[in-house]
């Protein structure tokens, strides 16, 4: 696991973009997580400020932090502001947790492809947030549509990739 990277992002719902991350190739693994809130030890019933996010585990021979960009922005609705689908509040948020100042930079560059692309018909909205720690999220949420297949989720692919390379 040492030459494996994490990558830390949020788009609604936690369950429908592990769900659609864990079989991308160089992903390694996936949990979902509570990030960018206000409180220690959050838990479902108490998160106030936090995100739902994933913890993406990759492989940086196979995949990269612009491709995992890429692919998260094309499996949910980044130009909408604390929403995505029925769900709605700060949890729901479109966020990426860099981590180094090459992240951030990356993710800005992502997003300038994605709103150039004018495939979305509003700007982007997502939020760049340091990362400063995150949590797991209870033991039930993690794998959910692995554990419940007709489970909710609004992520679909939406498009094809916005790079070019």
């Amino acid at each position: 696991m040492e030459n494996y990277k994490k990558a830390y992002v949020a788009g609604g719902c936690f369950w429908g973009m592990e769900d659609l991350f864990r079989v991308r190739p160089g992903i390694i693994d996936t949990e979902v997580i509570y990030i960018g809130g206000e409180n220690e030890n959050p838990t479902y019933r108490n998160h106030p400020g936090h995100a739902e996010g994933i913890e993406l585990t990759y492989d940086p021979k196979q995949t990269n932090f612009k491709e995992i960009l890429d692919y998260f922005f094309r499996i949910h609705d980044p130009t909408t502001v604390n929403r995505q689908g029925n769900d709605i509040g700060s949890s729901y948020r479109s966020a990426i947790f860099f981590q180094t100042e090459e992240e951030k930079q990356i993710a800005k560059d992502v997003i300038a492809i994605v709103d150039a692309s004018g495939r979305w018909d509003k700007s982007v909205a997502t939020t760049l947030e340091p990362f400063t720690k995150a949590w797991l999220a209870e033991d039930y949420h993690q794998d959910y549509l692995v554990k419940n297949p007709n489970g909710y989720t609004c992520h679909f692919e939406r498009f094809g990739t916005f790079l070019t390379e």
